[in-house]
């Protein structure tokens, strides 16, 4: 099991200067690294994947950034669009030497729409047909989606490890797996544990989040159990620190982040990690 941290904590747009974080990233003891990809042109992948290398460092995951313009059970122009982002981020995970494009792949964030059932059929079908054509590019480039559901004030459509499982094997790839966050998972699941579990061997990958987004051990949610799944389940791949802050203006409003949660974002990756390394390792 490694351990990551998603550069949204720091910065936003994530851009080839961003890699200066790298330093103090790898001092701090971060396995891996997770960049949000907010449009491929903000980066040279080759540039960045040598700096991972100087500093030791690799990237575990690329964050998809699904916005309105960018959602595959959308209009067709937002479909082709997204398909098109979603592309060209497995190319540069290639050059980074990634293994995983992590998020809610199937559609952009915040839309919640409660649609009616017949509605969410047809959309269901959309996103499933857009996800065979992205399994299938990411498989035969050696890539794998791991698809995440968000909570019910984020998305309408995929809010469960339930409703994440069954779009999976909806699609029927290898290259498709899940994602969990334990922050969406302390809103919408009865127990973590047992949605882990559900997840099994086709988890493959996770967030981890206080409850209040805050550093993870610094909540109120029970991680013993989390860890003891992880380790029932033979989880052997990335745990990464995905918190906000109000320092990072964008992604605070796109987070609702209105308040200073912890005195600084340095103390969630810090205090987090060494929580992390303690009870999951």
């Amino acid at each position: 099991m490694r351990f990551g941290i998603n550069t949204f904590l720091f910065t936003s747009p994530f851009t080839n200067d961003s890699t200066k974080l790298f330093k103090q990233f790898k001092q701090w003891g971060f396995d891996t690294i997770e960049i949000p990809i907010e449009d491929p042109s903000h980066i040279d992948p080759a540039h960045v994947k040598r700096e991972l290398d100087k500093h030791g460092l690799v990237c575990g995951s690329v964050c998809a950034c699904l916005g309105p313009d960018r959602d595959l059970r959308g209009t067709p122009k937002q479909q082709k669009t997204s398909l098109a982002y979603l592309k060209k981020v497995i190319d540069q995970m290639v050059v980074l030497d990634c293994p995983s494009v992590v998020g809610p792949v199937y559609s952009s964030v915040g839309r919640a729409d409660a649609v009616p059932a017949a509605e969410y059929k047809k959309q269901w079908k959309t996103v499933v047909k857009n996800l065979k054509t992205l399994a299938a590019y990411a498989q035969k480039r050696g890539k794998q989606i791991c698809l995440e559901p968000l909570n019910r004030f984020e998305s309408d459509f995929i809010n469960t490890c339930d409703q994440a499982l069954k779009l999976v094997k909806a699609v029927g790839s290898p290259a498709l797996k899940l994602h969990l966050d334990t922050f969406h998972m302390n809103i919408e699941e009865k127990d973590q544990a047992t949605a882990i579990r559900k997840a099994g061997k086709l988890l493959g990958h996770v967030h981890a989040c206080g409850s209040d987004r805050g550093t993870p051990g610094n909540d109120h949610i029970d991680w013993k159990p989390i860890a003891k799944a992880l380790k029932d389940v033979h989880y052997r791949g990335d745990v990464v620190i995905e918190s906000f802050t109000t320092d990072v203006k964008v992604i605070a409003r796109a987070a609702a982040i209105w308040r200073r949660i912890e005195p600084t974002r340095n103390e969630i990756a810090v205090k987090g990690l060494q929580f992390l390394r303690k009870t999951l390792a």
